[in-house]
């Protein structure tokens, strides 16, 4: 299956490719278990990291760039890492609130056509090439989550985050929702989804809904101790781990 991407001298873009040869597919395996491998070895030892997610077209002057700072700030003040999507918007602001505060700033790059460009306040960047790829390391290696307002991409981080503790994947870790305005027609329709039977009435107990920085900072503090690592990784020199 495939279309015409606008833009372009009818370059096709395939969304369902099919099977190909095996020598491809090894390839193919082989390329994503380099990228898991390469990030492994470095996010091993940064520390735990609280993920913020959010959209990449909020400017330096809109509330939201501004909250996802504070938030960047307060989680360095914490001793935490900040992780984020690598890109601008709220993941410029996130990662620019930890650098400035002095804490450690890690982005999750990931290539597209447009919007996505790593902002210059990571210390610590990957690029990836798929989003699986991605976000199980954006999840992997945090201990609570801040969702800020934003698109498509956000939404499916959101969701798929859920998911996994609603199912007992991972632990149950703290989740903030900010922006009560901008979640609430998601927040009426969830609870139509509990009205049918389709979640539960505790499934709504997973995320905290807030226009406070520092009530979702309690939040993440407050619930953050039971799943808190208790000693930090030691490096294997064996392994060639550098510190």
């Amino acid at each position: 299956m495939s279309i015409q991407k606008k833009g372009t001298k009818h370059h096709p873009v395939i969304f369902l490719e099919g099977p190909k040869p095996r020598i491809h597919e090894l390839g193919f395996a082989w390329h994503i278990f380099r990228q898991f491998i390469t990030a492994f070895r470095t996010l091993h030892f940064l520390g735990p990291c609280i993920t913020i997610f959010g959209s990449a077209r909020f400017k330096e002057d809109h509330k939201y760039y501004q909250a996802a700072m504070a938030f960047g700030k307060g989680i360095a003040k914490l001793g935490l890492t900040t992780m984020t999507g690598g890109g601008p918007g709220i993941m410029e602001a996130a990662n620019r609130g930890a650098f400035e505060a002095g804490g450690k700033s890690v982005g999750c790059n990931i290539k597209l056509p447009f919007e996505q460009k790593p902002n210059p306040y990571v210390q610590t960047s990957f690029t990836f090439k798929y989003f699986f790829v991605r976000k199980v390391l954006m999840v992997k290696y945090s201990y609570a989550f801040v969702i800020m307002p934003g698109g498509f991409g956000t939404m499916d981080e959101l969701f798929e985050t859920l998911t996994l503790i609603q199912t007992n994947t991972i632990s149950h870790f703290p989740v903030v929702l900010f922006g009560k305005k901008f979640y609430q027609s998601m927040i009426d329709y969830l609870q139509e989804m509990v009205e049918a039977g389709t979640i539960s009435a505790a499934d709504m107990d997973l995320f905290l809904l807030t226009d406070d920085v520092e009530e979702g900072l309690h939040h993440i503090k407050k619930h953050l101790r039971a799943n808190y690592p208790k000693k930090p990784q030691k490096r294997l020199w064996w392994l060639f781990e550098k510190g």
